[in-house]
C-alpha cells in the first residue's frame, strides 16, 4: 500500500538552518520506502524534505504538494512558493490555516521535524484526527517541544506518539505502525466493495 506520509515543519526560523539536513533525510527516506511524501508546498524545512524526496533515483514514491493557493500563478507570484520539486501540487485555495487541514487530512501520518506555530495547527490537527504522528527529536521547534506538551495537556493519542532522533529510522518506525493499522485492508478488492471493509484514511 502506497501511504501518504506528511512533512510539517518550520518555513522560516532558526530551525530551518540547524535542521535543514535532517528534513532532506526525512523525504530522501519516505521516498526510499515507496511512500507518498506529503508537504505544504512551501519553502524551509517541507522544502528541504520534498527535495529529498526529489533527490532519490527509480523511486517509487511520489512527491505532492499542498498550495494554500489557488492556482499556479498565484502559487508563484502571490504566495512565492516553489514548485520544481513536486510530482503534482493540489492548488486548495484555502489559504494556510486551510491548506494544513487538507494537506493533514488528506495524509496517512504525519512527522514533525523543527516547526512553528503553523506546525503546531498541523500536529494538533493530526492528533485530532488520529492519524499516526512521529516526532524527529533533536531537530528543534516545535518538535523538542512536544514531549512537555503531551505531557501537561491531554490528547487523543498522546502514547502512540512516535519518537526518534534519527530520520530513516524515524519513516520505518511511522510505516511499521501503518502496515500494523492496515493489517486487515484488502486493496485488492473492487471498487464496490471499498465501503465495507474500510477506506484508505479510514
Amino acid at each position: 500500500m502506497k501511504y501518504q506520509i506528511c512533512v510539517s515543519g518550520a518555513a522560516s526560523g532558526v530551525t530551518v538552518q540547524a535542521s535543514h539536513q535532517l528534513a532532506y533525510d526525512l523525504g530522501k527516506a519516505i521516498a526510499q520506502s515507496g511512500a507518498t511524501l506529503t508537504t505544504g508546498a512551501t519553502i524551509g524545512l517541507p522544502w528541504y524534505a520534498a527535495q529529498g524526496a526529489f533527490s532519490v533515483k527509480d523511486r517509487r514514491g511520489v512527491s505532492v504538494g499542498f498550495s494554500p493557493a489557488s492556482s499556479f500563478r498565484e502559487h508563484v507570484t502571490v504566495y512565492r512558493l516553489p514548485t520544481v520539486e513536486f510530482d503534482y501540487i493540489n492548488f486548495t485555495g484555502m489559504a494556510y490555516v486551510g491548506r494544513n487541514i487538507h494537506l493533514v487530512r488528506s495524509s496517512d501520518a504525519l512527522i514533525t521535524v523543527g516547526g512553528r506555530m503553523g506546525s503546531l495547527h498541523e500536529f494538533a490537527t493530526a492528533i485530532e484526527s488520529q492519524k499516526i504522528v512521529g516526532v524527529l527529536l533533536g531537530s528543534g521547534g516545535l518538535a523538542d517541544y512536544v514531549p512537555t506538551l503531551l505531557k501537561n495537556i491531554e490528547a487523543p493519542g498522546a502514547k502512540d506518539v512516535i519518537y526518534d532522533t534519527n530520520p530513516a529510522r524515524l519513516v520505518e518506525k511511522v510505516i511499521k505502525v501503518l502496515d500494523a493499522k492496515y493489517l486487515d485492508f484488502n486493496h485488492n478488492l473492487p471498487v464496490g466493495n471499498v465501503a465495507n471493509h474500510g477506506t484508505i484514511n479510514g
